[in-house]
């Protein structure tokens, strides 16, 4: 630590291992395995009990990024007429599967090991968008960092980091 007249800065050492923790990992290969139609087609035949227009609907999907939509509806409400928080985790969840589907290929049994989210307002009804982007993508574990939204981008209602774990023999 240096000392200074506006208090202690961390040393360069402390600064570069900050660096490292936090910086995003890139995936080991930024290929894409499947598009979005593809991703899509997917979905529609692994819940094949799940109506075609309650499905997530994946829109763009690239290297380390997808955006995902799910049209709400009255049952996706809770009281008070805002999109309830187990839909919000279900979009987070969809967002952060079709993410690593995306990079490692069908997959099915690929499964969530952890979901933490931050409700950070009320989520009005709506279009509910979902942009997963990937933090990390290893040969057992991927993660995905996720934001959700009705109102725009600069409005999130959301706020979710998705762990998946991938099973052997994945190609990653």
């Amino acid at each position: 630590m240096i000392s200074c007249d506006k208090g202690v800065l961390p040393s360069r050492r402390r600064l570069a291992m900050l660096g490292r923790m936090t910086a995003p990992h890139a995936p080991t290969s930024p290929q894409l395995r499947m598009d979005a139609s593809a991703l899509n087609d997917f979905l529609a035949r692994a819940f094949p009990a799940t109506p075609a227009d309650q499905l997530p609907k994946v829109g763009e999907i690239e290297p380390g990024r997808v955006l995902i939509a799910s049209r709400t509806s009255e049952r996706s409400l809770r009281p008070g007429g805002v999109i309830s928080g187990p839909t919000l985790m279900g979009l987070a969840d969809a967002a952060a599967y079709t993410l690593i589907l995306g990079h490692i290929g069908e997959v099915a049994m690929a499964v969530t090991t952890s979901l933490n989210i931050h409700f950070l307002r009320p989520c009005k009804p709506g279009e509910l968008i979902a942009e997963g982007r990937l933090l990390r993508l290893g040969r057992r574990i991927a993660t995905v960092e996720v934001l959700l939204w009705t109102e725009g981008r600069d409005r999130p209602a959301a706020h979710a980091t998705v762990a998946y774990a991938i099973p052997d023999g994945a190609a990653v």
